[in-house]
């Protein structure tokens, strides 16, 4: 919770403040302040609008908890909470109302966690301790805590591929089991499922950062993107379909640089169509995931995609995977199409339409709904290749396909087809 309008330069910032509507709470309260070392008077009567007047003036703590039992519109007042708070303050929140898309949309909003009333001890001094200890955490900004990043961009040959299923559940991947700080950047303006995928609601995020470019910073980020995960935060839309994309692609370059600064690990749901739009959005990414399907114009799509990667992207690592693979009912074999793409596919995620669906119903990210399933295992092995391909020379990964040339005129792809077997005709009695 941090708001650019009031900034604190003597650093003289308290540990820690609380403004709580009732004795009950903070007589449970003023024990657990005064075991954590903290200042017991700094426990004050009051809820979140008193929260909001004293710090209008005043420094903010480090740790700010506020009570919103008296709140007739808690988002609101969250947002007003935000204009009065110095960066880095981190707010943990109390309320009596057990809600899961109020619990969300205070995440949302940059709360750092929502605790229900009646409170006990052992409650607090968890969410406190863990407040602390993010407070302590380095931070990205923080020059000491250089870390090493990743950036995937998922692309898809051809609508309805599985770009997005990957991006979600790669996204997944490196949050949950890796425990990398995470972030997913859904590009796909007006129809994006990112959120949509994560049962989330996508929320203004994006759409004001293509609007106002100026605006993106660190404190943006912090505010504007959804949390799925302790460490995963989704950017996305659902953007009006009458309104065009109007922008020259600063602000996704903006966005691309802060996912650096605040993220270990960014995947990208990148529409083919805006690679021609915004060649640009690739200049900083590691790892192009090109997503296929086995059929005529995906392999068509896929040989272009490739070649504007090494003339283009040449620096990005493209890994190869064919989604949605049904055996014996290939338009194409796979043979044939790492013919005509001149490289072989990296990996193939069997097809697996109830797995696909039990997500969906779930409101999960495939790979969490079907952990033990066949193509979760090879979605993980994706994740895996990626983390690694980062600290590989792209261009020596091509170099046993450099010498040949390109099949677009040499290749015919029509000539597949009949490969096919024919009907044989019916023999006379």
């Amino acid at each position: 919770m941090n708001a650019p309008l009031k900034v604190n330069p003597n650093g003289d910032r308290i540990p820690f403040a609380a403004y709580v509507c009732d004795e009950t709470a903070l007589d449970t309260l003023r024990p657990v302040v005064i075991e954590l070392g903290w200042a017991p008077e700094k426990c004050n009567k009051g809820g979140l609008r008193n929260a909001i007047q004293s710090l209008s003036v005043s420094a903010s703590p480090n740790i700010l908890l506020v009570d919103l039992s008296e709140s007739g519109d808690p988002l609101n007042d969250i947002n007003s909470l935000a204009e009065v708070c110095e960066p880095g303050t981190i707010v943990i929140a109390m309320g009596q109302v057990n809600d899961v898309r109020l619990y969300r949309d205070l995440l949302a909003s940059g709360i750092y966690d929502y605790l229900l009333k009646p409170l006990s001890a052992n409650t607090l001094r968890d969410a406190l301790t863990q407040a602390q200890a993010s407070f302590n955490a380095p931070k990205a900004n923080d020059p000491d805590a250089a870390h090493n990043h990743v950036s995937t961009a998922v692309v898809g040959m051809r609508g309805g591929v599985g770009a997005s299923t990957l991006a979600t559940s790669l996204s997944w991947y490196f949050a949950s089991k890796k425990n990398l700080q995470t972030g997913l950047l859904d590009l796909d303006v007006h129809f994006g499922t990112g959120a949509l995928a994560l049962d989330l609601e996508p929320g203004r995020g994006l759409t004001d950062a293509i609007d106002n470019p100026s605006r993106i910073d660190g404190l943006f980020i912090e505010r504007a993107m959804i949390r799925a995960h302790d460490n995963l935060s989704i950017l996305s839309a659902e953007a009006p379909i009458n309104a065009p994309l109007m922008t020259d692609g600063a602000a996704f370059l903006q966005l691309e640089e802060e996912f650096r600064q605040a993220f270990e690990m960014s995947v990208i749901d990148l529409p083919r169509s805006m690679l021609i739009t915004y060649p640009h959005l690739l200049n900083e990414v590691n790892v192009v995931v090109v997503a296929v399907e086995m059929t005529l114009a995906s392999a068509r799509d896929a040989i272009r995609i490739l070649s504007w990667l090494k003339s283009y992207a040449a620096h990005a690592v493209p890994i190869v995977v064919a989604n949605k693979v049904q055996t014996g009912a290939l338009e194409i074999s796979k043979a044939d199409f790492e013919a005509s793409i001149e490289r072989p596919i990296d990996f193939s995620i069997p097809f697996d339409q109830k797995t696909a669906a039990n997500a969906a119903k779930l409101g999960q990210a495939f790979i969490e709904a079907n952990s033990t399933s066949k193509p979760a295992s090879v979605i993980k092995a994706l994740g895996e290749r990626i983390i690694g391909a980062s600290e590989e020379d792209a261009q020596g990964d091509d170099a046993p396909h450099a010498g040949k040339k390109s099949l677009l005129g040499s290749f015919d792809l029509k000539s597949l087809l009949a490969k096919k077997t024919k009907p044989v005709p019916a023999t006379a009695e």
